[in-house]
């Protein structure tokens, strides 16, 4: 059998997106946490504010958590006037999370920080170097969801 090459850590695709990852979350929490949010609210905001009056459930499928996790960071922002959370009436168990006024104001001010992370991650690309790493980035994920 072969021996298996090294794989170093600036040439492994895997270890170059986490490090990412975790520097554009470190680089966003501490450019939104002035206003009062956490990066692990930020993702929930992300999407009510493109599909508000979803069920808890649809949420943490959508932000990829497990539901208790969810559960705790919507408990926050529901404390903090973010959200409401209401009983389905057609089931019970559901709960139906809504963005209030203050939830919906929070976009305006969040968004711009997250494009100046965003910003800052690719100074010194050109438009078409952005539009491409975006979809590599795409594409790579696809082909890792493919069953």
């Amino acid at each position: 059998m072969p021996e298996t090459p090294d794989l170093p850590f600036d040439r492994s695709v895997g270890f170059q997106v986490r490090a990412l990852n975790r520097a554009v979350q470190r680089a966003l929490g501490a450019a939104i946490a002035p206003h009062g949010a956490a990066v692990g609210t930020w993702y929930f905001l992300r999407v009510l504010w493109e599909r508000d009056g979803l069920t808890q459930r649809e949420l943490a499928d959508a932000v990829g958590m497990m539901e208790p996790t969810a559960a705790a960071a919507l408990r926050d922002m529901e404390q903090a006037g973010w959200i409401t959370r209401t009983r389905d009436s057609g089931d019970r168990r559901k709960q139906i999370v809504v963005l209030t006024d203050a939830g919906r104001a929070l976009r305006r001010e969040l968004l711009v920080h997250a494009h100046a992370v965003n910003d800052r991650a690719t100074a010194g690309f050109s438009d078409e170097d952005r539009e491409t790493l975006l979809s590599l980035l795409t594409r790579a994920r696809a082909n890792l969801d493919r069953v």
